[in-house]
């Protein structure tokens, strides 16, 4: 078992449009992790103030750029200042910065290189466009990368900066997420899921995700990925 000191984990909230929840959950991700960075996607409602007055590091972007692009900046700014791992949480509230010991867990345990944190024991609570679109997504992503994965579309996440260094992490928005799964399984990464709570089962309200636009991106982005990897 490899050995890890908790000192060496960032923690980010990509933040876009997301004033009323921003500050909550930075406060409460410093509670649990002791250090956040907010990396604010060219937002115009005054995230960026309300993360910083609570607490969080922030770097903003000038203009929206997409979720990817918002990772990119994080892990390259918390990877370049010797972190091992990265966790990733949205900024609407949906995911509980208490559920982050679970993720930390499964990398100091099993090796992973990437943790995916799992909603799919909460699936059958989730609207029923929302559930489908999750179960179809998460079975055709997974059935490219050659591997059995629950969730594939969760945003609650741990990185490891040896991953990141190989797959690289080149899309700009919501596909950025599902084509490193691809990566990581097909370049022999290991990967693996853990059941998590939501404060909200059902995020429909606060997403900024586009059904039909960011669904065919996705798409687009895991076959891609999948063509490059090969056999």
């Amino acid at each position: 078992m490899t050995q890890h000191k908790a000192a060496t984990i960032g923690a980010v909230i990509p933040a876009y449009q997301a004033a009323p929840w921003v500050g909550d959950v930075v406060r409460r991700t410093l509670a649990v992790h002791g250090a956040v960075l907010v990396v604010d996607d060219g937002s115009t409602d005054g995230t960026a103030e309300v993360a910083r007055e609570a607490g969080a590091e922030v770097v903003s972007h000038p203009e929206n750029r997409g979720k990817g692009r918002a990772l990119a900046t994080a892990f390259d700014l918390l990877f370049g200042r010797g972190h091992e791992a990265v966790i990733t949480l949205d900024a609407d509230g949906q995911h509980l910065p208490e559920e982050i010991p679970a993720l930390v867990s499964a990398w100091r345990d099993h090796g992973a290189d990437l943790v995916l944190g799992s909603r799919h024991h909460l699936f059958a609570d989730m609207a029923a466009v929302r559930r489908v679109s999750n179960t179809l997504s998460t079975r055709g992503i997974a059935i490219l990368a050659g591997e059995a994965l629950d969730d594939v579309q969760t945003g609650f996440r741990l990185y490891t900066r040896r991953l990141i260094e190989v797959t690289g992490f080149p899309e700009a928005r919501f596909e950025a997420e599902s084509a490193v799964v691809v990566r990581a399984v097909r370049r022999g990464f290991r990967v693996v899921t853990v059941p998590i709570r939501l404060a909200v089962v059902d995020g429909r309200r606060t997403s900024h995700y586009r059904p039909l636009v960011d669904s065919a991106r996705i798409a687009n982005a895991v076959i891609r990925a999948r063509m490059e990897e090969g056999s």
